[in-house]
Parts: C-alpha cells; sequence; structure tokens
C-alpha cells in the first residue's frame, strides 16, 4: 500500500527515531507535511504511526480491504460527507488562533488539511506552532476555543444555519439506502454540543424527523471536558484513531464481516481512520483527502452521492 502514497514525503525515520529506514526490515518511510502521521514499509507489512498534540503515539497496522458489492452496511462522516460545516469550523479555529496569538490569523489553502478533519486539540497545535510563538506556552486553549465556538454555533442556529447545511442530494441518498434495507450509521469526531445541534439542522431542513429514529446506530466524539463536569475525553482517541469506526460497526451493528460495509468520507483524517479500522472507504471529492496525499486509502471516489450509488450497488435499479 504504501508504495502508491507517492504524494507524501519520504522521511529517513519517525516516531522519534523508533522507526529508521534501513534498519530492522524497514523499506520505506512516507510522512505527511507536519510529520504527525507516517507510513512504514517494514518487511512485508505497512504500519501507520500517529503522534498527537497531547505527545501519545499510537501504531497501527494498515492491512488491505476488499469490498464486495451490493453493500449491507453504510457508515456515513459528518462534517463535510453529510452536511456542510466544515468552513465554519476552520473558521472557529482561525478566531481562536487569533484570540490566542494577539494578532488575526488568516489560514491559507496550504493549512486546510491540518485544520479540518482532525481533532480540535490537533487543529490549534497546527495553528498556534505555525502562526504562534514556538517558545510559547498558550493557556486556556480549550476554554477560549469552547468559548469562541459556543458563541458563534448559537449565532449560526438562531440566525438559519446558512453555514450549517445538508450536503446536496444526501437526503435522496439516504432514503434510497433506507429504502434498499442497507444499515445506516453515522460517525462523527464532533463532541456533541457542535455535533448534535448539526445534524438536527440537518435534518429540519431535509424535513426527515429524529436522526435518531432513522440512523441505524450514531456514535460522536463525546462531552466535552470543562472543570466539574462529567466527561469523555474524544481528542485522544478520535479520528485518525480507529477506535469511533471500529466501535460502531462491531459494536454497534454486530457486524463481522467488513467485505460488506462501506465507509463515506471526505477528510483523510478519516479515511485513514476507517482503513484502520479496517473498512473500505469512498473518498468524496469536496473534501481534503487528496489534498493531504492520502488519495490510495480509498478504494473509489465520488463526485456526488449518485456516483455513491453506482458503486455501493453496482448501477442496479437505478
Amino acid at each position: 500500500m504504501i508504495e502508491k502514497l507517492t504524494s507524501l514525503e519520504t522521511a529517513d525515520c519517525c516516531l522519534s527515531g523508533i522507526f529508521r529506514l534501513g534498519e530492522n526490515t524497514v523499506k520505506e518511510i512516507r510522512s505527511t507535511k507536519d510529520g504527525k502521521i507516517s507510513f512504514i514499509d517494514i518487511g512485508d507489512k505497512t504500519l501507520c504511526s500517529i503522534e498527537s498534540a497531547s505527545g501519545q503515539s499510537a501504531v497501527y497496522p494498515l492491512n488491505a480491504v476488499d469490498f464486495q458489492p451490493p453493500a449491507e452496511y453504510i457508515v456515513m462522516d459528518l462534517d463535510g460527507t453529510s452536511i456542510i460545516s466544515e468552513e465554519f469550523w476552520i473558521g472557529i479555529v482561525q478566531k481562536t488562533a487569533s484570540a490566542l496569538v494577539g494578532r488575526e490569523v488568516v489560514f491559507t489553502e496550504s493549512d486546510i488539511p491540518y485544520v479540518s478533519g482532525y481533532t480540535t486539540a490537533e487543529h490549534l497545535d497546527y495553528a498556534l506552532r505555525k502562526y504562534g510563538d514556538a517558545n510559547k506556552r498558550y493557556e486556556n486553549i480549550a476554554e477560549t476555543y469552547y468559548a469562541i465556538s459556543h458563541e458563534e454555533l448559537a449565532s449560526a442556529l438562531a440566525n438559519g444555519a446558512e453555514q450549517i447545511r445538508p450536503v446536496a442530494g444526501v437526503k435522496e441518498f439516504l432514503l434510497e439506502v433506507k429504502r434498499r434495507g442497507v444499515k445506516i450509521g453515522l460517525v462523527s469526531s464532533g463532541l456533541f454540543y457542535k455535533a448534535i445541534p448539526e445534524i438536527e439542522t440537518a435534518f429540519r431542513a431535509m424535513d426527515l424527523g429524529n436522526p435518531l429514529d432513522f440512523y441505524d446506530e450514531i456514535i460522536m466524539g463525546g462531552v466535552a471536558k470543562n472543570a466539574k463536569q462529567y466527561a469523555t475525553i474524544g481528542e485522544i482517541a478520535a479520528k485518525p484513531h480507529p477506535w469511533l469506526y471500529k466501535e460502531l460497526v462491531s459494536e454497534g451493528f454486530h457486524c463481522r464481516d467488513n467485505k460488506k460495509v462501506v465507509v463515506l468520507e471526505d477528510s483523510a483524517s478519516g479515511a485513514l481512520s476507517a482503513r484502520l479500522a479496517g473498512f473500505p472507504v469512498i473518498g468524496m471529492a469536496n473534501g481534503n483527502i487528496a489534498s493531504s496525499g492520502m488519495g490510495e486509502l480509498c478504494f473509489a471516489h465520488a463526485e456526488n452521492f449518485q456516483d455513491v450509488l453506482q458503486i455501493l450497488f453496482k448501477g442496479e435499479n437505478l
């Protein structure tokens, strides 16, 4: 698999030198530009190392996957795949970075793969390292982000949520998949306070009722960790780690046949998460998968949901 990821940069080592080119059967190492994700061709296997802003690292096998149509289980990402909201949340990261560094931060096109699709902690870590003072320890990062995001989200929802709306064609796609009896799951790394209003707003716009009644399974990133509040810590185990997708399919669907599962993703982080969990991925063209250099993680790419239906069901009765 690694030999196809030619858009990524080659490296001599990764994971603080644990893997080094030419040592212990390491044949090749390719890494993302920020160095946080590396693919290691070791012997006849490919491993993937992930380094996080928290300082915790993990290594997973990247195994081959196979999809055998027709699909019996479809799992969809939320932001970017099901609803249009990425620009809104990138704006929140930009405003938070500006507030923390004390001057206006303006992201460029080259920043987008690193400030969307991952966790908030990773987005802000990237932004502060690039646009802030590398020698400064920033305080109240999470508190600043939550204050800005709560205010901006409340304002957006109160004013019709034009920046948070269903992706074109998703309603027709969902109804067609439901008509065929396919199980549908929804996965988001987003914490409850942002993900739930987003999907409920989108379902109201589509007149599809309660998302809890429509989807067969939903898993989201958890509850934000604040002082004196029960919470789950979704910043550590979220995408690109495999656990959200693995839990929904294995424990939610109780599915053990990965060949009948397809994940729809628009972000490189999500595509990697699904692949590490062992599931075939269709990459949606509107996201950052190609620009991140990880397009080969997907077995197919789609411009729209009509393309997705053709892939899932090979054009039968469409």
